[in-house]
């Protein structure tokens, strides 16, 4: 066997089969074997990690919106692939809304190919879109590499990517089936949330149009609604809304066989459609986000804009069932949905919730921010890596190459200090834009290194080198800035 040229090595390495001492041998880009903490041949580089830290594989998040082209005002490849490489992430997954064209016709995702390149600290990923009337645009975007399908069931906020319909998803997931790929589905549907009488104004773009010209935007002229209170927000987006959804997509799921994933659930009160569904053996998944593990809606402050998402951040009692439903695999993952915008577009000024474009970034601060909870519930590194490595690496088809140390993966991987505190500070963050709702936070876990395929890119808070990351498609290509999956 050809010896390594880097070997990384702790005496608390998260492997597959458990935590052990070992030392990783790396040759070029990929693992060749994970050996005992004492061999390392001569002649190779080697890293020590120290021994209170934790080396784990790179993180995969595969639910981050990086709105370029188009919107990279909002944020871009260079600015999120630089925050990922600094939250330990060393592969994403973009979403295929946000950005200018969408990704919903193989011209926008050549678009989108064009826009990533040479820019990516990490390697990336792409989902296309299902929108109505582009069914016969799925095959050719999926043999052109993206690694699956996402659709809203309400409106998603920017008028290129309108939402489908029950009627629209039986004509498109035949397709889909036919096709073997996965649906991904923004779980919300809008006929709780008209029902509740409380109106959103207009689209988050045209919010963003008035703020620029400085205009102020009126609170609610509903009578009894305030919308500088989060209570009336969350009233707004009612549990109701995705509990509709979720069914739905259970029975569409059993009807046609398609692959599903429900995004960034949030509703307790469907846990049991979905841990049901799952033991009768449908072929559906559940992921969950930060935000609804570590944040409640009792403690969010009026006009606290940058607390918007949606779905919405619900009561403490849901958060601790979301936790259940992690530890039981009900809920399956833990993905950021990054989901950035300007400062201005989030209204802090009025502090209108209702009118605020609805997003939290949070792509650098997903360990620490899981991790400083988990630990307080018991669960455990294993469980960790599970929520934020393999399980999404699986769902985009990685599984054979990312989210795991075991020989012939991708030699991605993190070092991390899981006692070691520090305090949120917005300016601190990589991403474009630095307001958050976890300012002032105190979390635990550090990253120190993230090597991406056997490179270092991120240091003690310096980034290492040129950007590197590839482009994820399922296409042959095989440069060096494509890679197929």
């Amino acid at each position: 066997m050809t010896a390594p040229n880097l070997v990384i090595r702790a005496k608390q390495v998260v492997l597959p089969q458990g935590i052990t001492a070992a030392s990783i041998h790396i040759l070029e880009d990929k693992i060749t074997t994970v050996a005992n903490y004492e061999d390392c041949p001569p002649g190779c580089d080697l890293v020590d990690a120290p021994d209170s830290s934790i080396l784990m594989a790179g993180l995969v998040d595969s639910h981050v919106h990086v709105n370029e082209p188009g919107r990279t005002d909002w944020e871009g490849f260079e600015t999120a692939t630089r925050a990922a490489a600094a939250g330990g992430i060393t592969t994403i997954v973009d979403m295929p809304l946000n950005s200018i064209p969408p990704t919903t016709t193989r011209a926008g995702f050549a678009e989108k190919l064009a826009a990533a390149k040479s820019k990516c600290s990490v390697d990336v990923g792409f989902w296309g879109g299902v929108v109505p009337g582009n069914t016969s645009e799925l095959a050719a975007l999926l043999g052109a590499g993206v690694v699956g399908f996402k659709c809203f069931l309400i409106h998603s906020g920017v008028d290129e990517f309108p939402n489908v319909t029950e009627e629209d998803l039986r004509i498109a997931l035949p397709e889909l089936t036919r096709l073997g790929a996965i649906l991904i589905v923004h779980a919300e549907v809008p006929g709780p949330i008209s029902r509740t009488g409380i109106p959103a104004y207009h689209s988050a773009v045209e919010n963003a149009a008035t703020a620029h010209d400085n205009r102020v935007l009126p609170i609610s002229p509903h009578r009894n609604v305030c919308a500088t209170e989060y209570e009336t927000f969350l009233a707004s987006r009612p549990r109701a809304a995705e509990n509709e959804a979720v069914e739905l997509m259970i029975k569409l799921a059993r009807e046609f066989g398609t692959r599903v994933h429900i995004v960034h659930h949030s509703s307790a009160d469907a846990l049991g459609e979905l841990r049901a569904a799952k033991t009768a053996g449908l072929r559906i998944t559940a992921e969950t986000c930060p935000h609804y593990l570590t944040l409640a809606a009792e403690d969010i402050p009026d006009g606290a804009t940058e607390f918007k998402c949606c779905p919405p951040i619900r009561e403490q009692e849901n958060c601790e069932q979301l936790w259940a439903a992690l530890g039981d695999g009900t809920l399956d993952m833990i993905v950021s949905d990054h989901s950035p915008c300007p400062p201005e577009m989030k209204l802090r000024e009025s502090g209108d919730f209702l009118a605020a474009w609805g997003g939290i970034s949070s792509l650098q601060l997903r360990l620490p921010l899981v991790w400083t909870e988990a630990q307080r519930r018991g669960h455990s590194l294993e469980d960790l890596s599970r929520w934020l490595c393999a399980a999404p690496a699986q769902l985009v088809g990685l599984q054979n190459r990312k989210g795991k140390i075991a020989a012939g993966f991708d030699a991605d991987l993190v070092i991390w200090d899981p006692q070691r505190q520090f305090t949120v500070a917005g300016q601190q963050l990589h991403h474009r834009h630095k307001l958050t709702p976890y300012e002032g936070k105190t979390l635990s876990g550090v990253v120190a290194k993230t090597f991406l395929r056997g490179r270092k890119i991120y240091d003690d808070g310096e980034f290492v080198g040129e950007p590197r990351g590839l482009l994820l498609t399922r296409t042959a290509s095989t440069s060096s800035s494509e890679s197929n999956l």
